[in-house]
This record gives structure tokens, sequence and C-alpha cells, in this order.
């Protein structure tokens, strides 16, 4: 392997990190460093991966795109073509999250896509394409987040609400989540340069699950950046889901909520099923690193276990958002189906 493609990802070389033999032996982590024949597993898998799984395990994430990229770009122009919804503070937070996911999602599939045509990024463009992953996540993590944040602050003190949250303060805040989102993976991507070793690199890939499993055998100051990155992740889900809860709480008492078929209720519900899809990867990656830190799976079973999360549980609620959002608010649907109105009378009106 050239030295070009060593280079492709330099935190990848921390699987191989210096160690003296004897130590590593004698450790209890020295089960986690890659031995010969986990380095031929993982070349098998990059070289010759097995057709029809892969095959199958893209159809999610492609189809998943392809339904985010007719409703999202649409609520867009729903939202920022009506002059009052551009105004309010929660349809510009969930175009932001929108806008976050969709940009997800395309990017995950088009890495998707090229690793199962064999197609190799260059240096520079796999880490622009992973750092921009990274910032897209955590852009929607944050904007839904603040979401639930301001649905609380909108419930609870309603009279103060609109003078808190003003529209000149939610554009420095959308403007506040996108330093952040950029902020975060800077810094994961220094942790890993800093702590990296000048040692070959075991392969040649930019796969986001290959690359999510080899952190697990890297120092500890990668392993530690890697649990904190998913402990973040669900520190900000459990967040919304305390919210959540106080809401519904709030709202059954003042009588909001006065039955399970209510649109309230059905609302409610709504958000803790789309927030169980945003837990359920999350919760199957916090398990599969405990059983293959304890060598009870193997890399193998590892590298298709965290394939499946990526390519199938983590596009789901992205591609949900959009459709759930843009039919439980009458004021986005009403836009939606005015844009709708609008063509068919442009489209049916006689040409003089």
């Amino acid at each position: 392997m050239n030295e070009s493609s060593c280079g492709m990802f330099r935190f990848l070389r921390l699987v191989n990190a210096s160690v003296d033999l004897q130590k590593s032996i004698n450790s209890s982590n020295a089960s986690l460093y890659l031995t010969d024949s986990d380095k031929v597993i993982l070349r098998e898998w990059v070289i010759y991966p097995p057709y029809w799984p892969m095959k199958i395990l893209l159809i999610a994430p492609v189809l998943c795109t392809c339904a985010a990229s007719i409703a999202i770009p649409l609520i867009l122009v729903a939202i920022f073509s009506n002059h009052s919804l551009r105004q309010e503070t929660r349809f510009l937070l969930l175009g932001n999250a929108l806008l976050c996911d969709l940009m997800y999602l395309v990017l995950y599939t088009l890495s998707a896509i090229f690793n199962a045509a064999h197609l190799v990024f260059n240096n520079v463009g796999c880490i622009i394409h992973l750092y921009l992953l990274a910032a897209m996540y955590s852009g929607g993590i944050i904007t839904a987040v603040l979401m639930v944040i301001n649905t609380y602050l909108a419930v609870l003190w309603p009279l103060h609400y609109f003078t808190f949250l003003t529209f000149s303060r939610t554009k420095k805040l959308i403007t506040l989540i996108w330093v952040t989102a950029l902020v975060i993976p800077t810094g994961l991507f220094v942790v890993m340069e800093l702590t990296s070793h000048q040692l070959p690199c075991p392969i040649n890939t930019c796969s986001l699950p290959i690359i999510m499993v080899l952190t697990l055998n890297g120092n500890d100051a990668v392993k530690f950046t890697y649990l904190l990155s998913l402990a973040g992740v669900l520190i900000c889900l459990s967040l919304i889901f305390c919210c959540y809860t106080m809401l519904y709480f709030k709202t059954k008492e003042s009588g909001i909520c006065k039955g399970f078929m209510s649109r309230a209720s059905v609302t409610f519900l709504m958000h803790y099923a789309l927030l169980f899809f945003y837990f359920c990867p999350l919760l199957v990656l916090v398990m599969e690193t405990l059983l293959y830190v304890n060598n009870v799976i193997g890399l193998k079973t590892g590298l298709w276990v965290t394939l499946a999360v990526c390519n199938i549980l983590m596009v789901i609620p992205k591609v949900l958002t959009p459709y759930m959002y843009g039919m439980r608010y009458r004021e986005l649907s009403n836009s939606v189906k005015l844009l709708f109105k609008t063509k068919c009378v442009h489209t049916d009106s006689p040409v003089s």
C-alpha cells in the first residue's frame, strides 16, 4: 500500500498503536488490538465484500434518501415562501433540522454506494466527507434538543415566549447551532490526530461502519472519544425525553390531553415514536461496544451489526421526521397544500 493510501485516514493508524509485545500480552486490553487474522478479515471485507448482503443493506439508505429528497425540499420551500412561517422559531428550527438530516442522508448514501462499487475516496475527500457527516449529525441532534426546549418554553411561559425568542435571536441561535456542529467534529479529529502514530494503516477504506468498529481497537484516547460521543448523543436524547414527559403531564393537568385519541395525545405519541427510533441505533451501538470489548463477539460480527445500524437504524428517523412533522403542523401542511394548488392553477390557466 503506497504512502498516499495510507494517509487516507491518519486516525486509522491508531488501530495498530505501537506497544511492547510483552505489555500487550499482560495487559487486559490486549485482545482489542487487531491481530493478523483480524487484518485479513478487514482486507477481505473491503476488497471482496459479501455481494448480496451488502446490496440488500444498501436498499434502505437509497430509499430513505429518495423519500427525504422529495419531502424535505418541499417543506423547506413551504416554510421560507410563507412570511408568517419563516418568522416563527419552531418552523425555523424544523427547517434547520430537516436540512441537516437531508445532507446527512445524501452524504452517507453516496459513501455507501461508493464503497459498494469499490470506488475509493482520495485523502482530502475522505476526511472532508467524514467531517461533514459528523457535523450534519451533530447539527441535527442539537437542533432536535432546541426544538423540544422551544416547545417546553412556549407551553410553560406563553406570555414571555415571544418577547424572549424574537426573530433576530432565532437567527443567532441557528448560527450558533451551525458553529457548534462544525466545532464538535473538529475537536474529535484533533484528538485522533494528536494521538495517532506513524504506522502502516491496515486497510484503505472510507466506510463509516468499518471506522466506527476500528476506533474500539485504538488507544485509550480514541476509545474515550468514541464513547464520549455516544454518551453525548444519549444525554441529548434523554433531555428530549424528559422535556416531552414533563410537557405531557403539564398538558394533561391543563386538560389539553383529554383522551388517548386527542390531537395533543397523538402528537406526543408521534414524538415518542420518533424518539424511540433515535434511541434504538445508539442503544444497539452501546451493546455492540460492550460485547466487542469483552470479547463476546468477534470483529466480523461487530462489522455486520455496525453496518446494519448505519444503513438502517440511523436513517429511518431522518426520513420519518419530514412526513410526521409535515402532517402534524396545520400551518405547515396548509402551506404545502397551497404550493400544489398554486402549481395547479398555473398549469390549468389558459394561454392568452
